[in-house]
């Protein structure tokens, strides 16, 4: 008889640690058009009109409006696309592009 023993390896989760989410925030001015921040929601983040404008609306009342929830790499490039968009060719006033910043989700 043979003294053979058997191990079983402990069972453990084999799921891949998801990554830390962050939200990109578009903030609210005085020197960007609904126009502007429509054209940019769509052209930067692929959102149909109706979006972009629910986002325009939200930004315009509340001062600041979640546009994403992503990985950090993507919001730190969504962030710098809204950062280098440009100025509003509507507004005489306009300096440059709207301000966007990324929050960790806790």
């Amino acid at each position: 008889m043979s003294n053979t023993t058997t191990t079983t390896a402990p069972i453990t989760n084999t799921r891949p640690k998801q990554q830390p989410r962050y939200s990109v925030i578009l903030w609210n001015d005085e020197d960007h058009t609904f126009d502007y921040v429509i054209d940019m929601l769509q052209e930067l983040f692929g959102f149909p009109p109706e979006k972009a404008f629910t986002i325009a609306i939200k930004v315009d009342e509340d001062g600041r409006s979640v546009c994403l929830t992503t990985t950090l790499e993507h919001a730190e490039l969504k962030r710098d696309q809204i950062h280098a968009f440009g100025n509003d060719t509507l507004v005489a006033q306009c300096k440059g592009s709207m301000s966007a910043t990324i929050e960790p989700i806790e």
